[in-house]
């Protein structure tokens, strides 16, 4: 283990830029990214091109990943891609006894290097994490099921800028309080001044607990290993037990880049878990874990909220994402944005829209009124026209990720009138991969049985055309959806003003983030960082947003030192 303190002239020198530049981009909420999202960007500077990246991520199956983590008892893996291949990977399974005291003897230099070096030393990570964009993409790929080109942009640079948001965010938050000792003098009168010297020091809670899951085991685990590990915490990563390699390589990066700069690199750990073991319980109650990420289902993220009292927690959990269709100038393109929208990664995003509200007489378009059965059929053939070739389709479905999903598909149908049916679609590199287009259920929004679909998230490449009496009927729907059941995302489509603005009022009310009218290249289930908030933390569907002040804020406390001057 490295001892010495790190050079942070080096650091500043090399991302400083970049740190100055993403806090400005957090105030003005423009586009900007310093990671590409091509994968020609690849290949100079260091960085692996395809080649190199692919032969990296083959490199790494059917060996052991060590790490050289105290405490390692056994090897554990078991992962296999959702195209079929199994990854043959063993990880360390660590001793919790033993990790975790090793974690936090590095806490005490990791504070005291101060907000700046923290910030440094983590965008350091992520571009040693960005040079290896294509073999991370792999990775995420044959773990999460994503096509290869949605793997290599959102589980590559999209998270790498979610990462560097949340450094970003903690950097400001800790440096609102003066750095190192202020003076202080209180006037007394015809007396001497009461003085003071006093030193505030940002310190973190202790070790966070990262709870990864598998569809996105990077974008949803970079936002709070980065947050907590910038705040002065320790970081144990514990991923999907079908997701580990992309966890696994960022906390081997991580690792290194804590031990050349003269830290611990027990700072940032990984805790794999052996079949059945459940080890996200044990550890989330250990006194040890101060600080919980957790993305994944609601039942056991209300579980985390209830009994890890002596950590602050954050969760990602279910919602259910309406559409309200209220009328269109673009009638073309809202199909064609829905149809997208509906499709992209089989369904298997937090923002992908499930409910439809659309009311039973129809509605107004730029072609003339549109009854719900032609709304409805006019939707199914979008999604069957764009995917209708088979190399489109694998290009956007990717492949469902567990046997879960595939079996709530075929269950779908049977839950009403089906108006557009999954079709299994062969892929040409990977036979075993299992491809299955959207299913587009209709469902009569007033039939109270109707309602155990519809007020119930069903993930993965399901939607249903929700039938309603009228626009405010619908607003009412969505109302009680979003403060019953919670939502990620909202997305409407009216040429009323009136209509629009009560729309903003429910999802103002509830915290609920809005996207009207969107008919061109951007999707309600894509959020850009620095710009858009994922989530809002105000509703059933998260407590908390990626990424804001409030993200970040609360896993750190400024500690106070006063002296008599």
């Amino acid at each position: 283990m490295a001892t010495a303190q790190p050079t942070t002239d080096v650091l500043a020198e090399k991302h400083r830029p970049t740190l100055d530049q993403a806090l400005a981009t957090l105030r003005s909420r423009a586009y900007w990214s310093p990671y590409p999202e091509h994968p020609k960007a690849y290949g100079a500077d260091g960085s692996l091109d395809a080649e190199a990246g692919l032969a990296a991520h083959r490199a790494v199956l059917n060996t052991r990943f060590d790490l050289d983590q105290p405490g390692t008892d056994g090897w554990t893996g078991g992962e296999i891609s959702p195209y079929g291949p199994e990854l043959g990977v063993e990880y360390p399974h660590a001793d919790p006894d033993v990790l975790l005291p090793a974690m936090r003897a590095g806490l005490p230099a990791w504070r005291d290097a101060g907000p700046e070096a923290r910030a440094l030393v983590c965008l350091e990570i992520l571009a040693r994490i960005s040079a290896r964009t294509h073999e991370f993409a792999h990775a995420v790929m044959h773990t999460s099921g994503q096509a290869f080109l949605m793997a290599f942009q959102a589980g590559g640079p999209h998270a790498q800028d979610r990462g560097l948001e949340a450094v970003a965010y903690a950097y400001e938050e800790q440096t609102r309080t003066p750095a190192g000792r202020a003076s202080w003098s209180k006037p007394q009168g015809k007396r001497d001044p009461l003085e003071l010297s006093k030193e505030f020091t940002p310190v973190g809670r202790g070790v966070a607990l990262v709870i990864g899951c598998n569809t996105f085991p990077t974008w949803n685990g970079y936002p709070g290993l980065f947050a907590s590990l910038a705040t002065g915490n320790a970081v144990l990563v514990k991923p999907h037990p079908r997701a580990v390699l992309p966890l696994a390589l960022t906390v081997r990066t991580a690792r290194e880049v804590l031990a050349e700069h003269g830290f611990d690199p027990n700072l940032v750990a990984l805790a794999t878990e052996r079949p059945g073991e459940g080890i996200a319980k044990t550890l989330a109650l250990r006194p040890e874990i101060r600080i919980i990420d957790y993305t994944g289902s609601t039942a056991f993220g209300d579980w985390l909220e209830a009994n890890a009292r002596q950590a602050q927690v954050y969760t990602e959990k279910a919602g259910v994402n309406t559409v309200l269709i209220d009328s269109t100038d673009d009638y073309k393109g809202m199909l064609s944005n829905l149809a997208f929208s509906l499709s992209l990664y089989s369904g298997q995003m937090c923002t992908t829209p499930q409910n439809l509200l659309i009311p039973r007489d129809g509605i107004a378009t730029d072609q003339g009124p549109k009854s719900y059965d032609e709304v409805v059929a006019d939707l199914a053939g979008a999604v069957g026209g764009l995917l209708g070739d088979d190399a489109r389709a694998n290009a956007l479905l990717g492949a469902l990720v567990n046997p879960d999903v595939k079996a709530r598909l075929e269950a779908a149908a049977g839950l009403g009138e089906v108006a557009l049916a999954s079709r299994e679609v062969a892929h040409p590199d990977f036979p075993d991969a299992v491809v299955r287009t959207p299913v587009v259920v209709k469902l009569d929004g007033s039939k109270p049985d109707a309602e155990a679909a519809y007020l119930s998230e069903c993930f993965g490449p399901i939607s249903f055309a929700v039938s309603v009496d009228s626009t405010a009927d619908a607003l009412e729907l969505l109302r009680r959806t979003i403060r019953e059941k919670g939502a990620m995302t909202v997305g409407a489509y009216t040429t009323s003003a009136s209509t629009e603005r009560a729309v903003e009022e429910v999802c103002l009310e509830e915290s609920a983030q809005l996207s009207l009218n969107l008919t061109g290249g951007v999707y309600v289930n894509q959020t850009a960082a620095f710009s858009d908030f994922h989530g809002s933390g105000g509703n059933p569907a998260a407590n908390a947003a990626l990424c804001d002040g409030a993200f970040v804020s609360n896993r750190f406390r400024v500690v106070e030192v006063r002296r008599q001057a």
